[in-house]
């Protein structure tokens, strides 16, 4: 079964950065685009990166392009988020997932907060 960890998270005062990785075992790795995904307490969760098979396609969305970073490297199945310019709306619990309708079974997240 198909496992996502990620790390990385933490307390960062605004302006801040953090880069979070995110682990995964089994071989649907290589084979989907990934994502990282956001969910701050009272909202849905949401899609704020994604990386194509290979990595050179990558989409943000609007309230993190130019800020966030998406890579990945398929040799060591994990992807990172490096995330620049931190705001404390960019608090969430963040996770990746495969960029699909049809998700793995969710990791536990990795918690950021972002104080003002």
């Amino acid at each position: 079964q198909v496992q996502l960890v990620e790390s990385g998270g933490g307390e960062v005062q605004a302006g801040g950065s953090l880069r979070l990785s995110c682990a995964a075992s089994g071989s649907i790795f290589s084979t989907n685009s990934m994502g990282w995904y956001r969910q701050a307490p009272g909202n849905e969760r949401e899609l704020v990166a994604r990386i194509s098979r290979f990595g050179p396609y990558t989409n943000y969305a609007a309230s993190v392009k130019g800020r966030f970073t998406i890579s990945r490297d398929n040799t060591k199945n994990t992807v990172y988020l490096q995330m620049n310019s931190l705001k404390p709306e960019d608090t969430a619990v963040y996770y990746c997932n495969v960029a699909s309708s049809v998700f793995l079974p969710w990791g536990q997240g990795t918690q950021v907060t972002v104080s003002s």
